[in-house]
């Protein structure tokens, strides 16, 4: 399925365009951002991880720079060799598709990074981030080189982004730090 290059700047430029709410009281200046270190009422995590291909073929410094100029807060990293448990728990609801026993076998065959970022609408804005293997300007679209190892795993919704970051890592893995650009973004 090929998008138009444009289709992914759409995505960014709608993920831009969200917002903090206007008007809202000790917000100054809303503006259409989608920045890392929110106050505590706009805080939400989602989870990143990056595929073996990813860590085999050196991306993970262009993958955290993207988040990381995207103003969104690291809050948990790990290097690991993802087991089979692990890969199916967290890939269950795929478990009856033709490519599941590949997809496992794959998340199992070397070691994958594991993150957690933090921020104002991080779970959509990571989602337009991530984009597909066809969208230029995505991770995907620049660094993949085929749909079956397409660079990362981002979580599709605040809900599965709670279930999957508990998967991945214990809560005290989660450190809570206070970021010195809070108050320039948010005023």
């Amino acid at each position: 399925r090929l998008r138009p290059a444009g289709a992914a700047m759409v995505s960014l430029g709608r993920c831009l365009a969200r917002s903090l709410p206007r008007g809202q009281p000790g917000l100054s200046p809303p503006g259409p951002r989608c920045y890392g270190s929110a106050p505590a009422a706009l805080q939400e995590r989602t989870l990143l991880v990056a595929k073996p291909d990813a860590v085999q073929r050196r991306l993970l410094g262009d993958i955290i720079q993207r988040f990381e100029r995207r103003g969104f807060k690291l809050v948990a990293m790990k290097l690991l060799q993802a087991d089979r448990r692990l890969v199916e728990q967290h890939y269950e609801q795929l478990r009856l598709k033709p490519f599941y026993p590949a997809l496992v076998a794959y998340m199992t065959s070397g070691p994958v990074v594991a993150m957690v970022w933090e921020g104002y609408n991080v779970v959509q804005c990571t989602r337009a981030m991530v984009g597909d293997s066809s969208a230029v300007g995505t991770i995907r679209g620049d660094l993949s080189v085929h749909i079956t190892r397409n660079v990362v795993h981002a979580s599709d919704s605040a809900e599965t982004a709670q279930r999957e970051i508990g998967f991945w890592f214990q809560r005290d893995e989660l450190v809570a730090w206070d970021s010195r650009d809070r108050d320039n973004i948010y005023g």
